[in-house]
């Protein structure tokens, strides 16, 4: 026997005559010229260190190459698997039409192939598969006995019919031995990997979570401001180039907003109605605890998304923002996000981790619109939540930070800025900003913005519900919402078109530009008392301010004239159903107000206030940061909205006069009014639970017993099935207080309606009335969870409430020594509150 190397893939097999010759690996020799019955061989040798191949010793004149190459074998010992994959080489190897060959089975061990016999053909890969007791197996390779007589053809040759092939199989045992060390070592960088996927996530899982969260979010917004310019630019372009035709002007002017207006209503109704609006009413009810279909949902994303920059290209048209809906957006991707984390990780979603998320996602939607990370984390606090966690801190500063940073990063990319800068670079004077009587006016100016913060609250919640009650209003809005859209817009636009009334709103700036020429620190009145600047036909940004004079109107009718026009202008622009912001429009209009103050003051005192022998100038660019603080804080209840004028200005010299201003408007606005968000929950009818203001209502000394729902549905443990059955399609609770007897009346835990119906289901129907109960169907796997929390009767409303409001509770069950009595949900706690705010009328 001839001595082969080892198996390295491919092996020649010859074609024997059956002569006692050695036969040749790799080797091609001359075809065999006598037509004499041949059976090749392939046989192969177990023991460790000998050949893998040894071939029968035949004469080498006598032999034709036959190419088979086998590889990928798997076989193992002790009945398991065995799968044999092999492929005919030589192209030139082919049978007579009609005629294929078999591969069957040996007689040495192997069993249990999936088919008997299998045609195979030369050129392909075939594949075998069975199991062996034994470490040798064999393949038979025969001719389809459907022609036995057809010869085969090989290199032009036609042998005889009689010829055939068998192939022995078999695989050493160093072979094997090196395949399973090889399995292991796969197995074990598996499960290395595995474990280093699992230690990343476990130990900086929300590291990795909140950076995602926040450089994607500062990813989109700059885009989004990217396209929103153009787009604006463009408008303006083309209303630059339409020519002196006032119709041509007023069209290029109009359609444009209306066109915009109409596809962002229509597109993001159509994709989801809930993509509408500002979207923090509806994160604020989430995170209460309340579950809201599909506002999460991704879908929503990309619906507002372009919704949204379609509503910012409208330009100072419409004058909306995009800070309420970004928040939305930040949060909808924080859900994504949570639910791509459980799918890695393979874990079960957790409620209060999410909850944790979507509090952080909140200060990133703020963060990556203004790069104020501080004051996004507290905006969003104030905003969002009743309490927090000290321990989400950290969570919130990390991914606003990295979305600031990161926001900011892009500009400085994209040559827009030098450095990392502030929004609103402002240059007021540091040495002296201002003089201690002026703390008085700052406080005044305060009361102002709270006293109209109330009437623009009021107003707004009013129309709100006018438009919805209103009947040609609410059928638009039900059947054609993009038709009301368009009028609205139409609307706005023609009020806003420069060479008309929009001249005496400075109508051509846009949002910023509103604020850089509001924050300028000069006085105007004083800069326009001897002479008159004309009014450029072009906008010109190195003097902003000019847009804001008319020769008539002087300064103080061009700003008062503001004021009264958008404040109905505004209110109307938040009824239009599409994604928009409704806070940077509040912030220009309070700048408004404090311009207009700080003018009326420099006027007053055009040399300036005398305090300590020393007279320093007024800056009205203070006032206007000041009032933009507190209007915006007075509107949305929030005191962070000073910490956010002084990082998007990039100074805090006003840091003191601004945050009294910002108290005193807050002082009035929460007295008297809820804030936009609240009226905007109210009017839209989501759950929500009302603070608490104050301890003047006596929320003390009112007890659970007081306002407790005592007509409650029960179900005991010794209850018939039928009483059972008849509980649950009368009612449609979401779960049952579960009791231990009829009789005790002990609360023992709760039954939830889906299990508990499955359960009904499932019992048999012969069951005879009167025989089973309750205890049989818990006993047989109805799933019952334990009470953690009640109230007591004695409990007050007041410790109730901060119950409900920590721990985002919906509905208590309420136990008098153990025995349940009642519960309370939110509709008894309104009820409850209401009550105390509004006593009713005595009978």
């Amino acid at each position: 026997m001839a001595m082969l190397p080892p198996f390295t893939g491919c092996v020649e097999g010859d074609l024997s005559c059956g002569c006692e010759a050695p036969a040749r690996s790799r080797h091609t020799t001359p075809a065999c010229s006598s037509p004499r019955s041949l059976t090749p061989m392939l046989l192969s040798s177990v023991g460790a260190g000998q050949s893998l191949w040894n071939y029968p010793e035949v004469p080498s004149q006598s032999c034709c190459p036959l190419d088979v190459c086998f590889d990928r074998h798997f076989l193992s010992l002790g009945g398991l698997d065995t799968r044999i994959k092999f492929k005919f080489l030589t192209p030139t190897h082919r049978l007579a039409p009609g005629v294929g060959l078999l591969a069957s089975p040996g007689q040495d061990g192997l069993s249990g192939w999936d088919r008997a016999a299998q045609p195979v053909g030369f050129g392909a890969r075939q594949t075998l598969a069975g199991s062996s007791d034994s470490a040798s197996a064999s393949v038979i390779l025969g001719r389809q006995p459907s022609l036995p007589e057809t010869p085969f053809i090989y290199n032009g040759l036609t042998l005889p019919a009689s010829w055939g092939f068998r192939g022995h199989l078999r695989w050493e045992q160093r072979r094997l031995c090196d395949r399973r060390a090889s399995s292991a070592t796969a197995g074990r960088l598996r499960g290395g990997l595995e474990w280093l996927k699992q230690k990343l996530f476990r130990l900086g899982e929300d590291w990795y979570f909140l950076m995602a969260l926040g450089m994607l979010m500062a990813l989109v917004s700059y885009t989004m401001d990217f396209a929103v310019r153009s787009v604006v630019q463009a408008h303006q372009w083309l209303y630059r180039e339409i020519g002196d035709g006032h119709l041509l002007r007023y069209l290029s002017w109009t359609v444009y907003p209306v066109a915009l207006v109409s596809f962002s209503s229509g597109f993001s109704q159509s994709i989801t109605p809930s993509s509408g609006g500002s979207g923090i009413p509806e994160v604020k009810t989430i995170l209460s605890g309340v579950i809201l279909e599909d506002y999460l949902d991704i879908k929503n994303f990309g619906a507002k998304v372009v919704g949204l920059s379609c509503t910012l290209a409208c330009g100072s048209t419409v004058f909306l923002g995009k800070v309420g809906p970004f928040v939305h957006l930040s949060v909808m991707m924080a859900a994504y996000l949570g639910r791509v984390r459980t799918a890695t990780i393979g874990e079960p979603e957790n409620k209060s981790k999410q909850t944790e998320m979507l509090a952080a996602a909140a200060a990133v939607g703020v963060a990556t619109v203004f790069a104020a990370p501080f004051s996004g984390v507290l905006f969003s606090i104030e905003v969002m939540s009743s309490h927090f966690s000290v321990w989400d801190y950290w969570r919130g500063f990390f991914a606003a930070t990295c979305g600031a940073f990161m926001f900011r990063l892009l500009a400085v990319f994209n040559s827009e800025q030098e450095t990392i800068t502030s929004l609103f670079k402002t240059s007021f004077r540091v040495d002296v900003p201002f003089d201690l009587p002026e703390i008085f006016f700052f406080v005044v100016l305060g009361g102002i913005c709270g006293i109209v913060s109330c009437a623009y609250l009021f107003c707004q919640r009013v129309f709100f519900g006018f438009i919805k009650n209103n009947r040609f209003s609410s059928k638009l809005m039900t059947t054609s919402k993009p038709v009301y859209s368009a009028l609205a817009a139409l609307v706005l636009a023609s009020i806003t078109y420069p060479p008309g009334v929009g001249r005496f709103l400075a109508s051509r700036l846009s949002m910023q530009q509103h604020l850089d020429s509001l924050f300028d620190n000069h006085s105007w009145v004083l800069m326009t008392r001897n002479s008159s600047p004309p009014w450029p036909e072009e906008l010109d940004p190195q003097h902003l301010w000019w847009e804001w004079y008319h020769p008539r109107f002087t300064i103080f009718g061009t700003l008062a004239f503001f004021l009264v026009m958008k404040f109905w202008m505004l209110i109307l622009a938040t009824t239009i159903p599409m994604p928009a912001g409704y806070f940077m429009p509040v912030f220009v209009f309070g700048a408004a107000i404090g311009r207009l103050f700080g003018e009326t003051v420099s006027f007053v005192f055009p040399e300036g206030i005398v305090a300590g022998g020393v007279t320093n100038p007024i800056m009205p660019g203070g006032y206007a940061l000041a009032g933009a603080a507190a209007f915006s804080g007075a509107v949305t209840h929030t005191i962070s909205t000073a910490l956010l004028a002084f990082e998007m200005t990039g100074q805090i010299v006003h840091a003191l006069p601004v945050l009294m201003a910002v108290l005193a408007a807050n002082a009035i606005a929460q007295s008297c009014q809820p804030s936009f968000y609240d009226g905007t929950i109210i009017v839209k009818k989501l759950p929500y639970l009302p603070r608490i203001l104050g301890r003047r209502i006596g929320s003390h000394h009112v007890r659970v017993e007081h306002f407790m729902n005592h007509s409650i549905t029960m179900l005991a443990k010794d209850m018939p099935l039928e009483e059972v059955v008849k509980v649950v399609t009368s009612t449609d609770i979401a779960e049952y207080p579960l009791v231990e007897s009829t009789e005790s009346q002990i609360l023992v835990g709760i039954v939830r309606r889906p299990p508990l119906v499955q359960a009904l289901q499932a019992e048999p129907l012969s069951w005879a009335p009167g025989h089973q109960c309750l205890q049989d169907i818990l006993a047989g796997g109805c799933p019952t969870e334990p009470v953690t929390l009640k109230l007591s009767p004695e409990t007050s409303l007041h410790e109730a409430h901060n119950l409900f409001e920590l721990l985002n509770l919906q509905s208590l069950f309420v136990t008098s020594r153990g025995r349940a009595v009642g519960c309370v949900s939110w509709v008894e706690m309104k009820k409850a509150i209401s009550n105390l705010t509004n006593p009713p009328a005595p009978q």
